[in-house]
């Protein structure tokens, strides 16, 4: 077994791996908890109200400020190609037509570069606010896509029989002194995903604009009617405990007229679905209504054929992902000093390139870590190198990070989660082990 290259064998080229009734059948309790189309409406100007409502509720998260966003690159991206490990003379062997060549790479460290079509990354990270975890991953082999979202998405993998999500668990595991926002954990999409699933509820969110409460014409009538209804009826301590207030604030914020909202100055979001969504946790983080953990995904990462180099599917999808989340950090102006965003895929692609020029099912992949706090400007982890004794089964990039310990880090320092063994039951993850990227 060749020997992995670490931090000492790296001096040469500077790594630091290291009515009524159709309205209730449409909008049902459950549907408002788990499916969806809740709008939280971002405005500057909070209501008197609101501080004997929402606000009042948020002396955790308010006294914390702190936020964490995570991202999943559904389908299983392709880290090599995402961040190339251009000096590994095998990296070209495997990859003849779809490498990244060294003239094409925006260099990070001598070692390894961005692939072209990400430069929106590049000053994020020239600036220290972008760190990469390379050879990250799933201890778990499968190569399934179901199986290793669900695994990643538990943080139990190999374990299918978890009932809900370590994000869930992680806000649980935080020490909680007020009464939290009914706002705490937010999803975009139709329904909270596996991440967000457990004892703490979790609010899904499709589109902004696309939901009102009370407002004027005649189908808004007769949902609010119903949201009304759910709130004096029900007996969860979620809606009756709070869904009156949080109701109320939803009413009185609805005048911010979320179909309108404005970046900030000189921000433009790629007019896509990621784009749009990563745009809307933006408005909900800088809404004050004590987000403190949102998710989002972004899917089209499974390219087994014509994948391309640096033009084609892969390219196009980076450049929408990178160009969407450095939007993301401008529209979050001084915020974005309190803010944690991590990002994910189930797996990496296989180190060769296949028949079709594509790649298949792999193994280990990338992270990147943008944040106010994040020491950025490196490459964290230990690289396995791509010497075909060195690969995973003989065809994969080898995991040497757990995931479990990025994200890890990540809740301890950004939620304040104490308690890592309920977090990610069984994985050891303890902040004596952190990679230290924040």
């Amino acid at each position: 077994m060749a020997k992995m290259k670490t931090m000492a064998d790296c001096s040469d080229w500077g790594c630091d791996i290291h009515g009524r009734d159709a309205a209730q059948r449409v909008v049902s309790r459950r549907g408002f908890m788990k499916g969806g189309a809740l709008a939280l409406i971002g405005t500057s100007t909070i209501p008197a109200f609101l501080s004997r409502s929402v606000l009042a509720e948020v002396t955790t998260a308010a006294a914390n400020k702190k936020k964490l966003v995570i991202l999943f690159q559904r389908g299983a991206a392709d880290g090599l190609n995402i961040v190339v490990p251009y000096k590994e003379k095998n990296y070209y062997a495997m990859r003849p037509s779809i490498a990244i060549q060294e003239k094409d790479v925006l260099d990070l460290n001598g070692f390894f570069g961005l692939h072209p079509s990400m430069a929106a990354f590049k000053p994020l990270y020239d600036q220290g606010h972008l760190a990469i975890i390379h050879a990250a991953g799933s201890p778990d082999t499968t190569r399934s896509h179901f199986d290793a979202q669900d695994y990643m998405e538990s943080g139990t993998p190999g374990v299918k029989s978890t009932s809900d999500g370590w994000l869930n668990r992680a806000l649980q595991s935080e020490v909680v002194t007020g009464k939290p926002s009914a706002f705490r954990a937010v999803a975009l999409g139709t329904q909270v995903p596996r991440t967000l699933q457990g004892k703490l509820p979790a609010i899904a969110v499709n589109n902004l604009a696309d939901f009102s409460v009370g407002g004027k014409g005649p189908q808004t009538s007769p949902i609010s009617n119903a949201f009304q209804a759910m709130y004096d009826e029900s007996t969860d301590t979620m809606l009756h405990g709070t869904g009156q207030e949080t109701f109320e604030a939803v009413k009185m914020l609805k005048a911010a007229d979320p179909a309108h909202y404005q970046p900030a100055p000189g921000v433009v979001y790629p007019n896509t679905p990621f784009g749009n969504s990563l745009k809307q946790v933006a408005q909900l983080l800088k809404a004050n209504l004590g987000v403190e953990a949102a998710f989002s995904d972004i899917g089209g990462w499974d390219t087994h054929q014509n994948q391309g180099n640096i033009n084609g599917q892969l390219a196009n999808r980076l450049k929408e992902f990178s160009e969407t989340i450095a939007a993301f950090w401008k529209d979050m102006g001084d915020d974005a000093e309190n803010v944690t965003l991590v990002t994910m895929s189930e797996f990496g692609r296989t180190a060769r390139q296949n028949g079709t020029g594509g790649t298949d099912h792999g193994h280990a992949n990338v992270m990147f870590v943008l944040g106010g706090q994040v020491k950025g400007g490196k490459i964290y982890g230990r690289w396995p190198g791509l010497a075909n004794e060195q690969l995973n089964e003989g065809r994969d990039l080898t995991v040497t990070t757990d995931f479990r310990r990025v994200l890890g880090e990540a809740a301890y320092n950004t939620l304040g989660a104490r308690n890592l063994e309920l977090v990610f039951p069984g994985a050891k993850v303890s902040s004596g082990e952190f990679l230290h990227f924040s």
